[in-house]
């Protein structure tokens, strides 16, 4: 098992892996890691280690032929201003797959890679009794 000081790892398939790479590290503020593109690269933000597996990686050939869609599976990045991400990413041409969803926790919308794997930006709901948030 992973220990708790060591990155998460998600595994995503991908059809172009320097293409995700270019969108994960461009758009999202991941840092590539290591690549041996084209079969893989991983990416990190945080504790996130996103593995990038092309098809002729391992992880890719080991996957079934019946799953081979992306699924609702999703990373989840939090964000301070979900408003300010939403228009910074579409003045860079990308598009959401969904409209801001209200709920208690918080707002999010949804995003995809190159490849079609989601990716949710979310802003938590300010909590009573906690610092509301100073923006410059």
């Amino acid at each position: 098992m992973t220990a708790p000081d060591q990155h998460a790892n998600v595994r995503y398939l991908v059809d172009d892996v320097q293409t995700a790479v270019d969108f994960y590290t461009t758009h999202l503020g991941f840092t590539l890691n290591t690549s041996a593109a084209p079969a893989f690269a991983d990416v990190v933000r945080g504790p996130l280690r996103l593995l990038l597996s092309g098809q002729a990686s391992s992880g890719a050939r080991a996957t079934p032929a019946d799953a081979t869609t992306a699924g609702r599976n999703r990373i989840h990045l939090t964000v301070d201003d979900l408003d300010a991400e939403i228009d910074r990413l579409r003045s860079t041409g990308l598009s959401f797959r969904s409209d801001v969803v209200v709920g208690p926790g918080g707002r999010q919308i949804l995003l995809t890679d190159p490849a079609g794997n989601l990716i949710e930006l979310f802003q938590p709901a300010h909590r009573p009794g906690t610092p509301t948030p100073v923006t410059p």
